[in-house]
């Protein structure tokens, strides 16, 4: 079993983080354009519940948004870069509240990390994932289960190495029940709450940002890690579909219930649901992945053989990637589906129609989920289920920035914040699914267009995916 083996050095991080922090600033500053830039013309939903605002002006300079307004009452600078938005949809940028770096949408997990050599081949695998992440339109995503080897990966993306999004990572998940069919750098297996509380401590020393826990947890031990967690300033994100393990993580104080309401399980009692909602405990169902994913590769399965996993991918991943397609019907992942899609008409709603605390994650890139469509996918999920357009925009953006503790930064745009911008072709608020067509993206100031936006100024300023 992997065993962690670093130690707090308090002095010596603060240091590492000082460092990482100037030298990310100025890896972004490598990428920024060296003059003012002016969005202009398009619809904006600024992160908030609110109306649009119509005709903007979004203005960001060294990484940050120094006006918002209108055309008629927001000075545009005399050396800026104007960006037109016209037809379009200005928003911030996307923020997937679980995601899952090291994977690509691969059909089966166990032949997946065999095809890795488990975790040999991960460092080619990332950039694969982080590239279609940014593409499409996830600005800052948070990693609930990889190696520490994310930690290095997440340096490159802060370099400018490579095209990703902002990281937040759990390292390692805390469980009581080892999962089969992927290295034991994945996880850390406990037999008591005081070995949960001590690998707590000895992860978030390692570099965990957030804390994840798994299956098999007792409420002692859920009340263990969330002690020791609390104790260093970091949330518990817990991995919950039984009742009993919500319940139970419910009363340990746990930060952020993942997968719940997923719609896996039958409906819960409506007394949990309305404990939960009445505590604004936040709520990631991971809506998509199975039961809207599945019907949708059955109805189009040509998304599957999508050109740009080819071009984004070595031949022989993209070879093995295709492969694990054939028979997807018979995929271990997929081996309830039929039951779970009957449970989704009562249970997808539940925690919608109770008024809860709403984030948006999408579990990707587990089987059939790739990041190039898992945001858009989820969200529109969300939106049959029960939610509006614009309440599943700002739980992708502000809601999102604030389950993460990073409001302050990102979320929304408004003057101050960093320039995590997008723009969409098209209207989301009459059809969500147009947040497939993510022409640009501004991440730290940093500009990025996709092939079918590769005109007008945004060529002399920006980056091609």
């Amino acid at each position: 079993m992997y065993q962690l083996k670093l130690q707090p050095m308090p002095l010596f991080i603060f240091f590492l983080s000082v460092f990482f922090v100037f030298s990310s600033s100025l890896a972004q500053e490598s990428l920024r354009p060296n003059v003012p830039v002016a969005i202009v013309g398009g619809m904006l939903l600024d992160g908030y519940e609110a109306e649009p605002i119509h005709n903007s002006v979004i203005v960001f300079e060294d990484g940050r948004i120094t006006a918002v307004g209108q055309r008629h009452n927001t000075p545009i600078p005399d050396n800026a870069v104007i960006l037109d938005a016209g037809g379009r949809t200005v928003m911030p940028g996307l923020i997937d509240a679980h995601m899952h770096i090291d994977l690509i949408g691969h059909g089966e997990y166990d032949d997946y990390y065999a095809f890795l050599n488990e975790m040999e081949r991960l460092p080619e695998a990332m950039p694969i994932a982080a590239k279609q992440m940014m593409r499409a339109g996830v600005t800052s995503g948070l990693d609930l289960g990889a190696p520490f080897q994310i930690l290095e990966f997440r340096e490159r993306i802060r370099r400018g190495e490579i095209p990703g999004p902002r990281l937040t990572v759990s390292g390692p998940w805390i469980t009581r029940i080892e999962m089969a069919g992927i290295p034991d750098a994945y996880e850390e297996v406990v037999d008591s709450s005081e070995e949960a509380a001590r690998r707590t401590r000895e992860l978030i020393a390692a570099g965990s940002d957030v804390i994840k826990t798994w299956a098999g947890l007792t409420e002692a031990d859920y009340r263990a890690i969330v002690n020791a967690a609390h104790a260093e300033g970091v949330k518990v994100h817990a991995h919950l579909y039984d009742p009993d393990a919500i319940h139970a993580a419910l009363n340990a104080g746990v930060d952020v219930f993942q997968h719940v309401g997923s719609a896996r399980n039958p409906p819960y009692d409506e007394a949990l649901v309305s404990q939960i909602a009445q505590k604004s405990i936040p709520i990631v169902q991971t809506i998509s992945h199975r039961i809207w994913v599945y019907p949708a590769t059955v109805e189009f399965p040509e998304r599957l053989y999508d050109p740009v996993y080819k071009k984004d991918m070595p031949a022989d991943f993209y070879a093995d990637f295709i492969k694990s397609f054939e028979n997807f019907h018979r995929n271990s992942y997929f081996n309830d589906i039929g039951r779970e899609t009957r449970n989704a008409v009562n249970s997808a709603s539940q925690f919608i129609d109770a008024g809860a605390y709403m984030g948006v994650g999408t579990d990707a890139a587990s089987p059939l989920n790739m990041h190039t469509e898992a945001m858009w996918r989820e969200m529109s999920a969300l939106v049959e289920s029960g939610m509006t357009p614009i309440q599943v925009i700002s739980a992708a953006t502000k809601t999102n920035a604030e389950i993460l503790g990073q409001i302050d930064e990102l979320g929304t745009i408004e003057v101050g914040k960093l320039a995590d911008i997008i723009i969409v072709d098209g209207n989301p608020l009459r059809n969500i699914e147009v947040l497939d067509y993510v022409d640009i993206v501004i991440k730290d100031g940093g500009v990025w267009y996709a092939e079918r936006a590769a005109y007008g100024t945004v060529t002399e300023i920006g980056h091609g995916f």
